[in-house]
Protein backbone atom coordinates (compact mmCIF):
# COMPACT_ATOMS: atom_id res chain seq x y z
CA UNK A 1 0.00 0.00 0.00
CA UNK A 2 1.64 3.56 -1.02
CA UNK A 3 0.02 6.79 1.05
CA UNK A 4 -1.05 9.70 -1.55
CA UNK A 5 -1.79 13.20 0.06
CA UNK A 6 -4.93 14.47 -1.99
CA UNK A 7 -6.87 17.60 -2.74
CA UNK A 8 -10.28 16.83 -3.94
CA UNK A 9 -13.79 18.84 -4.08
CA UNK A 10 -17.06 17.56 -2.68
CA UNK A 11 -20.57 17.93 -4.52
CA UNK A 12 -20.66 21.25 -2.28
CA UNK A 13 -18.71 22.45 -3.49
CA UNK A 14 -16.41 22.49 -0.51
CA UNK A 15 -12.88 21.75 -0.91
CA UNK A 16 -10.90 18.85 1.14
CA UNK A 17 -7.26 17.56 1.73
CA UNK A 18 -5.46 14.88 3.49
CA UNK A 19 -4.13 11.53 3.33
CA UNK A 20 -5.43 7.90 2.52
CA UNK A 21 -3.16 4.36 1.77
CA UNK A 22 -4.17 2.62 -1.44
CA UNK A 23 -2.66 0.06 -3.99
CA UNK A 24 -2.34 2.56 -6.85
CA UNK A 25 -3.01 6.20 -7.72
CA UNK A 26 -6.56 4.67 -9.64
CA UNK A 27 -7.44 3.00 -6.28
CA UNK A 28 -7.43 5.99 -4.32
CA UNK A 29 -9.08 8.15 -7.02
CA UNK A 30 -12.01 5.62 -6.90
CA UNK A 31 -11.94 5.87 -3.02
CA UNK A 32 -12.19 9.48 -3.01
CA UNK A 33 -14.95 9.31 -5.16
CA UNK A 34 -16.86 6.30 -3.58
CA UNK A 35 -17.12 9.20 -0.28
CA UNK A 36 -18.52 11.85 -3.05
CA UNK A 37 -15.11 13.95 -3.80
CA UNK A 38 -14.16 14.58 -7.24
CA UNK A 39 -9.53 14.50 -6.78
CA UNK A 40 -8.09 17.23 -8.06
CA UNK A 41 -4.56 15.96 -7.36
CA UNK A 42 -2.75 12.92 -6.13
CA UNK A 43 0.61 12.77 -4.56
CA UNK A 44 2.66 10.12 -3.63
CA UNK A 45 4.22 10.40 0.00
CA UNK A 46 7.71 8.80 -0.18
CA UNK A 47 8.23 5.73 2.37
CA UNK A 48 10.27 7.20 4.40
CA UNK A 49 8.00 9.76 5.30
CA UNK A 50 5.28 7.49 5.69
CA UNK A 51 7.05 5.58 8.09
CA UNK A 52 7.45 8.56 10.37
CA UNK A 53 4.31 9.94 10.21
CA UNK A 54 3.01 6.59 10.51
CA UNK A 55 5.09 6.36 13.88
CA UNK A 56 4.04 9.82 15.08
CA UNK A 57 0.22 9.54 13.91
CA UNK A 58 -0.32 6.43 16.47
CA UNK A 59 0.58 8.56 19.38
CA UNK A 60 -1.31 11.34 17.97
CA UNK A 61 -4.32 9.39 17.15
CA UNK A 62 -4.49 8.00 20.75
CA UNK A 63 -4.67 11.38 22.22
CA UNK A 64 -7.11 11.91 19.65
CA UNK A 65 -9.47 9.05 20.67
CA UNK A 66 -9.17 10.56 23.96
CA UNK A 67 -10.43 14.06 23.25
CA UNK A 68 -13.31 12.64 21.10
CA UNK A 69 -14.83 10.82 23.95
CA UNK A 70 -14.44 13.92 26.06
CA UNK A 71 -16.03 16.32 23.46
CA UNK A 72 -18.59 13.32 23.31
CA UNK A 73 -19.13 13.34 27.12
CA UNK A 74 -19.94 17.85 27.21
CA UNK A 75 -22.20 17.63 24.37
CA UNK A 76 -24.04 15.17 25.75
CA UNK A 77 -24.08 17.53 28.87
CA UNK A 78 -25.72 20.59 26.54
CA UNK A 79 -22.82 22.35 25.79
CA UNK A 80 -22.37 24.30 22.23
CA UNK A 81 -19.74 22.76 19.96
CA UNK A 82 -16.96 25.70 19.96
CA UNK A 83 -17.27 25.81 24.06
CA UNK A 84 -17.14 21.96 24.46
CA UNK A 85 -13.51 22.06 21.49
CA UNK A 86 -12.53 24.72 23.87
CA UNK A 87 -12.44 22.97 27.10
CA UNK A 88 -11.14 19.27 25.33
CA UNK A 89 -8.08 21.54 23.98
CA UNK A 90 -7.16 22.80 27.26
CA UNK A 91 -7.35 19.15 28.85
CA UNK A 92 -4.78 17.99 25.88
CA UNK A 93 -1.39 16.97 27.00
CA UNK A 94 0.08 16.59 24.09
CA UNK A 95 1.19 20.01 23.09
CA UNK A 96 1.20 18.50 18.83
CA UNK A 97 -2.17 17.48 19.40
CA UNK A 98 -3.21 20.58 21.07
CA UNK A 99 -2.43 22.72 18.12
CA UNK A 100 -4.22 20.61 15.73
CA UNK A 101 -7.24 20.59 17.93
CA UNK A 102 -6.90 24.46 18.41
CA UNK A 103 -6.95 24.74 14.50
CA UNK A 104 -10.14 22.63 14.40
CA UNK A 105 -11.59 24.78 16.77
CA UNK A 106 -10.89 27.97 14.90
CA UNK A 107 -12.37 26.17 11.46
CA UNK A 108 -15.75 25.61 13.52
CA UNK A 109 -15.50 28.98 14.82
CA UNK A 110 -15.41 30.31 11.27
CA UNK A 111 -18.27 27.85 10.57
CA UNK A 112 -17.06 24.71 8.96
CA UNK A 113 -18.59 21.74 10.30
CA UNK A 114 -16.26 19.78 12.64
CA UNK A 115 -16.56 16.81 9.85
CA UNK A 116 -14.90 19.02 7.61
CA UNK A 117 -12.32 20.52 10.22
CA UNK A 118 -11.48 16.64 11.11
CA UNK A 119 -10.81 15.73 7.39
CA UNK A 120 -8.04 18.60 7.43
CA UNK A 121 -6.68 16.47 9.93
CA UNK A 122 -6.15 12.74 8.43
CA UNK A 123 -2.87 12.28 11.10
CA UNK A 124 -5.46 12.83 13.78
CA UNK A 125 -8.33 11.32 12.25
CA UNK A 126 -9.10 8.58 9.91
CA UNK A 127 -11.67 8.61 7.19
CA UNK A 128 -13.96 6.47 9.72
CA UNK A 129 -13.83 8.96 12.51
CA UNK A 130 -15.02 11.84 9.74
CA UNK A 131 -17.71 9.79 8.38
CA UNK A 132 -19.41 8.81 11.90
CA UNK A 133 -18.74 13.15 12.74
CA UNK A 134 -20.42 13.79 9.06
CA UNK A 135 -23.64 11.54 9.78
CA UNK A 136 -23.76 12.74 13.52
CA UNK A 137 -23.71 16.19 11.93
CA UNK A 138 -26.54 15.28 9.47
CA UNK A 139 -29.17 13.80 11.68
CA UNK A 140 -28.68 16.07 14.36
CA UNK A 141 -27.33 13.60 17.09
CA UNK A 142 -23.00 14.51 17.29
CA UNK A 143 -22.94 13.68 20.62
CA UNK A 144 -24.26 9.85 20.49
CA UNK A 145 -22.19 9.85 17.13
CA UNK A 146 -18.69 10.87 18.71
CA UNK A 147 -19.96 8.51 21.88
CA UNK A 148 -19.78 5.55 19.56
CA UNK A 149 -16.57 7.18 17.40
CA UNK A 150 -15.03 6.94 21.07
CA UNK A 151 -15.62 3.72 22.22
CA UNK A 152 -15.03 2.07 18.59
CA UNK A 153 -11.47 3.75 19.05
CA UNK A 154 -10.76 2.77 22.86
CA UNK A 155 -11.64 -0.84 21.89
CA UNK A 156 -9.87 -0.78 19.00
CA UNK A 157 -6.59 0.69 21.14
CA UNK A 158 -7.29 -2.02 23.87
CA UNK A 159 -6.87 -4.86 20.82
CA UNK A 160 -3.57 -3.43 19.26
CA UNK A 161 -2.17 -3.06 23.14
CA UNK A 162 -3.48 -6.66 23.95
CA UNK A 163 -1.97 -7.86 21.01
CA UNK A 164 1.55 -6.08 21.75
CA UNK A 165 1.59 -6.89 25.25
CA UNK A 166 1.19 -10.52 24.83
CA UNK A 167 4.29 -10.81 21.96
CA UNK A 168 6.54 -9.38 24.38
CA UNK A 169 7.45 -12.59 26.92
CA UNK A 170 8.42 -14.76 23.73
CA UNK A 171 10.19 -12.00 21.59
CA UNK A 172 12.43 -11.23 24.68
CA UNK A 173 12.72 -15.39 25.29
CA UNK A 174 13.83 -15.39 21.88
CA UNK A 175 16.26 -12.73 21.96
CA UNK A 176 17.97 -14.26 25.06
CA UNK A 177 17.96 -17.86 23.37
CA UNK A 178 19.76 -16.55 20.22
CA UNK A 179 22.30 -14.01 22.51
CA UNK A 180 22.65 -17.49 24.88
CA UNK A 181 23.27 -19.70 21.59
CA UNK A 182 25.97 -16.77 20.18
CA UNK A 183 27.58 -16.34 23.36
CA UNK A 184 28.49 -20.21 23.39
CA UNK A 185 30.05 -20.42 19.55
CA UNK A 186 31.65 -16.75 19.76
CA UNK A 187 33.16 -17.00 23.34
CA UNK A 188 32.69 -20.41 25.39
CA UNK A 189 33.67 -22.58 21.95
CA UNK A 190 37.19 -21.00 20.67
CA UNK A 191 38.14 -21.74 24.11
CA UNK A 192 38.55 -25.00 23.76
CA UNK A 193 39.58 -24.86 19.69
CA UNK A 194 42.96 -25.00 20.39
CA UNK A 195 43.03 -28.18 22.31
CA UNK A 196 41.09 -29.58 20.23
CA UNK A 197 43.35 -28.91 17.31
CA UNK A 198 46.34 -29.97 18.71
CA UNK A 199 45.58 -33.57 19.15
CA UNK A 200 45.43 -36.40 16.38
CA UNK A 201 42.47 -37.97 17.61
CA UNK A 202 39.62 -38.04 15.22
CA UNK A 203 37.11 -35.42 17.20
CA UNK A 204 33.13 -36.78 17.31
CA UNK A 205 31.42 -35.67 14.38
CA UNK A 206 29.02 -33.15 16.77
CA UNK A 207 32.17 -31.76 17.76
CA UNK A 208 33.00 -30.78 14.87
CA UNK A 209 30.16 -29.35 14.19
CA UNK A 210 30.04 -27.43 16.55
CA UNK A 211 33.68 -25.96 16.24
CA UNK A 212 32.60 -25.35 12.02
CA UNK A 213 29.83 -23.06 13.37
CA UNK A 214 31.95 -21.47 15.48
CA UNK A 215 34.49 -20.64 12.97
CA UNK A 216 32.19 -19.56 10.47
CA UNK A 217 30.75 -17.24 12.18
CA UNK A 218 33.47 -15.92 13.85
CA UNK A 219 35.27 -15.38 10.53
CA UNK A 220 31.90 -14.55 8.53
CA UNK A 221 29.40 -13.41 11.08
CA UNK A 222 29.83 -9.20 9.50
CA UNK A 223 29.39 -11.01 5.89
CA UNK A 224 26.11 -13.23 7.63
CA UNK A 225 24.79 -9.76 9.16
CA UNK A 226 24.92 -7.87 5.95
CA UNK A 227 23.38 -10.64 3.92
CA UNK A 228 20.66 -10.46 6.67
CA UNK A 229 20.10 -6.89 6.79
CA UNK A 230 19.88 -7.07 2.80
CA UNK A 231 17.63 -9.62 2.46
CA UNK A 232 15.04 -8.28 5.11
CA UNK A 233 15.78 -4.57 3.09
CA UNK A 234 14.69 -6.72 -0.27
CA UNK A 235 11.80 -8.65 1.62
CA UNK A 236 10.54 -4.70 2.54
CA UNK A 237 10.75 -3.81 -0.94
CA UNK A 238 9.55 -6.52 -2.31
CA UNK A 239 6.30 -6.62 0.41
CA UNK A 240 5.39 -2.93 -1.50
CA UNK A 241 4.51 -4.97 -4.25
CA UNK A 242 0.51 -5.81 -4.09
CA UNK A 243 0.89 -9.30 -5.55
CA UNK A 244 3.79 -10.29 -3.22
CA UNK A 245 2.04 -8.80 0.03
CA UNK A 246 -1.24 -10.41 -1.44
CA UNK A 247 0.77 -14.03 -1.35
CA UNK A 248 1.92 -13.46 2.18
CA UNK A 249 -1.29 -12.52 3.49
CA UNK A 250 -2.91 -15.64 1.68
CA UNK A 251 -0.26 -17.14 3.04
CA UNK A 252 -0.37 -15.92 6.66
CA UNK A 253 -3.83 -17.02 6.99
CA UNK A 254 -3.21 -20.72 6.15
CA UNK A 255 -0.61 -20.76 9.07
CA UNK A 256 -2.21 -23.12 11.80
CA UNK A 257 -3.66 -21.11 15.16
CA UNK A 258 -1.71 -17.95 14.04
CA UNK A 259 -3.49 -17.84 10.67
CA UNK A 260 -6.96 -18.28 12.73
CA UNK A 261 -5.61 -15.81 14.92
CA UNK A 262 -5.19 -13.01 12.59
CA UNK A 263 -8.67 -13.55 11.09
CA UNK A 264 -10.09 -12.89 14.18
CA UNK A 265 -8.33 -9.64 15.01
CA UNK A 266 -9.28 -8.17 11.22
CA UNK A 267 -12.96 -8.99 11.45
CA UNK A 268 -12.46 -7.82 14.99
CA UNK A 269 -11.36 -4.63 14.32
CA UNK A 270 -13.68 -4.77 10.73
CA UNK A 271 -16.91 -5.64 12.56
CA UNK A 272 -16.63 -3.06 15.51
CA UNK A 273 -16.19 0.07 12.80
CA UNK A 274 -19.08 -1.16 10.62
CA UNK A 275 -20.99 -1.64 13.20
CA UNK A 276 -20.47 1.64 14.50
CA UNK A 277 -20.64 3.54 11.41
CA UNK A 278 -24.23 1.77 10.68
CA UNK A 279 -25.27 2.85 14.18
CA UNK A 280 -24.28 6.20 13.45
CA UNK A 281 -26.78 5.88 10.34
CA UNK A 282 -24.14 5.61 7.68
CA UNK A 283 -25.14 4.04 4.42
CA UNK A 284 -23.96 0.31 4.00
CA UNK A 285 -21.98 1.03 0.64
CA UNK A 286 -20.09 4.04 2.35
CA UNK A 287 -19.94 2.22 5.31
CA UNK A 288 -18.48 -1.36 4.07
CA UNK A 289 -15.67 0.99 1.68
CA UNK A 290 -14.46 2.87 4.87
CA UNK A 291 -14.71 -0.45 6.87
CA UNK A 292 -12.83 -2.37 4.37
CA UNK A 293 -9.74 0.25 4.72
CA UNK A 294 -9.58 -0.92 8.47
CA UNK A 295 -8.44 -3.90 7.11
CA UNK A 296 -4.37 -4.74 7.11
CA UNK A 297 -4.85 -8.53 5.36
CA UNK A 298 -5.24 -8.02 1.21
CA UNK A 299 -7.00 -11.20 1.06
CA UNK A 300 -9.80 -10.24 3.40
CA UNK A 301 -9.62 -6.45 2.21
CA UNK A 302 -10.44 -7.95 -1.47
CA UNK A 303 -13.00 -9.74 -0.38
CA UNK A 304 -14.89 -7.63 1.18
CA UNK A 305 -14.02 -4.90 -2.01
CA UNK A 306 -15.94 -7.65 -3.92
CA UNK A 307 -18.67 -7.58 -1.71
CA UNK A 308 -19.26 -3.75 -1.16
CA UNK A 309 -19.43 -3.53 -5.19
CA UNK A 310 -22.38 -6.34 -4.84
CA UNK A 311 -24.28 -4.12 -2.36
CA UNK A 312 -23.91 -1.05 -3.95
CA UNK A 313 -25.72 -2.81 -7.15
CA UNK A 314 -28.33 -3.81 -4.47
CA UNK A 315 -27.53 -7.33 -3.49
CA UNK A 316 -27.20 -8.93 -0.12
CA UNK A 317 -24.24 -8.74 2.64
CA UNK A 318 -24.37 -12.23 4.47
CA UNK A 319 -24.59 -14.18 1.22
CA UNK A 320 -21.88 -12.89 -0.56
CA UNK A 321 -19.80 -12.87 2.64
CA UNK A 322 -20.51 -16.48 3.31
CA UNK A 323 -19.68 -17.63 0.07
CA UNK A 324 -16.14 -16.05 0.15
CA UNK A 325 -15.14 -17.89 3.48
CA UNK A 326 -12.48 -15.42 4.41
CA UNK A 327 -14.76 -14.17 7.81
CA UNK A 328 -14.93 -17.05 10.49
CA UNK A 329 -18.25 -19.18 10.53
CA UNK A 330 -18.99 -16.99 14.27
CA UNK A 331 -19.22 -13.71 12.11
CA UNK A 332 -21.69 -15.25 9.39
CA UNK A 333 -24.02 -16.08 11.95
CA UNK A 334 -24.14 -12.70 13.49
CA UNK A 335 -24.28 -10.58 10.28
CA UNK A 336 -26.92 -13.58 9.33
CA UNK A 337 -28.97 -12.45 12.05
CA UNK A 338 -28.48 -8.79 12.33
CA UNK A 339 -29.99 -8.60 8.32
CA UNK A 340 -32.80 -10.72 9.52
CA UNK A 341 -33.29 -8.66 12.81
CA UNK A 342 -33.01 -4.88 11.35
CA UNK A 343 -30.56 -4.97 13.99
CA UNK A 344 -26.96 -5.13 11.95
CA UNK A 345 -25.07 -2.45 13.63
CA UNK A 346 -25.91 -3.85 16.94
CA UNK A 347 -25.10 -7.35 16.62
CA UNK A 348 -21.73 -6.44 14.46
CA UNK A 349 -20.93 -4.64 18.12
CA UNK A 350 -21.62 -7.46 19.78
CA UNK A 351 -19.46 -9.79 17.82
CA UNK A 352 -16.56 -7.72 18.00
CA UNK A 353 -17.09 -7.85 21.87
CA UNK A 354 -16.92 -11.75 21.14
CA UNK A 355 -14.17 -11.67 19.45
CA UNK A 356 -12.00 -9.46 21.03
CA UNK A 357 -12.53 -12.15 24.14
CA UNK A 358 -11.87 -14.98 21.90
CA UNK A 359 -8.66 -13.70 20.29
CA UNK A 360 -7.41 -12.96 24.36
CA UNK A 361 -8.09 -17.09 24.97
CA UNK A 362 -6.30 -17.68 21.55
CA UNK A 363 -2.97 -15.34 22.52
CA UNK A 364 -2.62 -17.36 25.76
CA UNK A 365 -3.28 -20.47 24.49
CA UNK A 366 -0.49 -19.40 21.34
CA UNK A 367 1.62 -18.26 24.22
CA UNK A 368 1.00 -20.97 26.75
CA UNK A 369 2.44 -23.04 23.23
CA UNK A 370 5.95 -21.01 22.95
CA UNK A 371 6.64 -20.17 25.55
CA UNK A 372 7.52 -23.89 27.08
CA UNK A 373 8.74 -24.68 22.92
CA UNK A 374 11.07 -21.97 23.42
CA UNK A 375 12.64 -22.70 26.53
CA UNK A 376 13.12 -26.58 25.60
CA UNK A 377 14.51 -25.31 22.31
CA UNK A 378 17.10 -23.17 24.21
CA UNK A 379 18.35 -26.09 27.27
CA UNK A 380 18.15 -29.06 24.24
CA UNK A 381 21.08 -26.13 21.70
CA UNK A 382 22.75 -25.24 24.60
CA UNK A 383 23.13 -28.49 26.19
CA UNK A 384 24.18 -30.16 22.49
CA UNK A 385 26.94 -27.51 22.51
CA UNK A 386 28.01 -29.20 26.31
CA UNK A 387 27.73 -32.54 25.41
CA UNK A 388 29.72 -32.21 22.05
CA UNK A 389 32.56 -30.56 24.26
CA UNK A 390 32.42 -32.80 26.27
CA UNK A 391 32.28 -36.06 24.58
CA UNK A 392 35.16 -34.59 22.85
CA UNK A 393 37.22 -34.15 26.33
CA UNK A 394 36.19 -37.35 28.07
CA UNK A 395 37.36 -39.33 24.66
CA UNK A 396 40.73 -37.25 25.02
CA UNK A 397 41.20 -38.52 29.17
CA UNK A 398 40.25 -42.34 27.53
CA UNK A 399 42.65 -42.25 25.26
CA UNK A 400 45.18 -41.18 28.34
CA UNK A 401 43.91 -43.98 30.77
CA UNK A 402 44.62 -46.71 27.75
CA UNK A 403 48.11 -45.52 27.34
Amino acid sequence: MATYHYRAVKSDGSSLSGELEASDRRDAAAALRRNGARPLELVVVPAMETAKRTKARGKGRQAAAISVGELAVLLEAGLQLDRALSLAVENVEDKDVAVHLADILRDVREGAPLSRAMAQKPELFSPTAVAMAEAGEANGRLGEALTRLASALEQEAELRRLVTSSMIYPIALIVIAVGVVLLMLLFVVPQFERMFTSTAQKLPTATLVVMTASQILRHYGIAILAVLGGSIFAAAIALRQPAVRLARDRVALRLPQLGELIRRIETARFARTLGALIEGEVGLPAALALSQRTLTNQVLAAAIGKVTDGVKEGGGLTAPLAASGVLPKLAIGFLRTGEETSQLGMMLTRLADVLDRDVRTRLERIIGILTPVITVLLGVTVASIIASIMSAILGFNDLALSS
